[in-house]
């Protein structure tokens, strides 16, 4: 059975996102290439990104173009490359086409269709940001692994990772900590 790792930034008040859908949610977001390299390094591999639609516009607007760059920093462009290899399952029911390679659309229900791709041969399924999705996919206890980058600030409001989320519980597997303040951990989860 493939594993399903969640990755997400939040801020110290437990927000994945700020409600500023201009900068796609992320305008509080500090980077650090340490974090992005231990994240990396822990995450084995991946060849299935899941995504909400609002999530993989904001990708797709930001990584489909940097592929083709010239001018984007190598770094950034090797992580367009992985991005558009992997195949992206996308849950909207507003999106009927995308142009962005390995894009499959979904508006169905999130928990039968990641069944299903979890009994395929594979590797590993990443879901990052997509609030929404990974609230459906908790409540039906078919994430694996959560890891969050801690980052160090407050947002004051923003989008909740587990809105409408029933109690569930975690087993620390790593907590690492930055010098930028940041802090990533990673938790399996409980439920089999």
């Amino acid at each position: 059975m493939r594993k399903i790792t969640m990755l997400n930034r939040i801020s110290i008040d437990g927000y994945f996102a700020s409600l500023n859908d201009a900068a796609f949610g992320m305008d509080w977001f500090m980077p650090d290439p340490e974090v992005d390299i231990a994240v990396r390094s822990g995450d084995g591999q991946m060849d299935t990104l899941i995504l909400g639609g609002i999530t993989y516009r904001g990708f797709e607007s930001h990584w489909a173009p940097m592929i083709k760059d010239p001018h984007a920093p190598k770094e950034l462009k090797a992580i367009a490359e992985e991005l558009t290899n992997m195949t992206k399952i996308v849950f909207s029911k507003k999106m009927k086409q995308s142009a962005w390679a390995n894009t499959l659309l979904f508006d169905g229900n999130p928990g039968e269709v990641v069944r299903k791709i979890k009994k395929e041969e594979g590797s590993g399924i990443l879901i990052m940001g997509s609030g929404t999705i990974v609230q459906q996919l908790a409540n039906e206890g078919l994430i694996d692994e959560y890891v969050f980058i801690v980052t160090p600030v407050v947002a004051g409001k923003g989008k909740p990772l587990f809105k409408e989320v029933k109690q569930f519980g975690l087993t620390m597997k790593e907590s690492l900590a930055f010098k930028s303040g940041h802090l990533v951990l990673r938790y399996e989860s409980k439920i089999v």
